[in-house]
């Protein structure tokens, strides 16, 4: 899947409410680790993994 631009969907930085709803954790939880880890989507979801365990 891609977007407009052509950009796989995969390689786009998440947004606060995709990362909550993916990982099951609170929108303020979601914000803070992509504060925190930027554009890695690897490492965003680790972190979201470990919180929503």
């Amino acid at each position: 899947m891609t977007d407009a631009k052509g950009a796989p969907a995969s390689e786009k930085p998440y947004d606060a409410i995709t990362l909550a709803k993916k990982h099951r954790i609170s929108v303020e939880d979601a914000q803070t680790i992509i504060e925190e880890h930027g554009d890695n989507r690897k490492l965003v979801d680790k972190a979201a993994r470990r919180i929503a365990a």
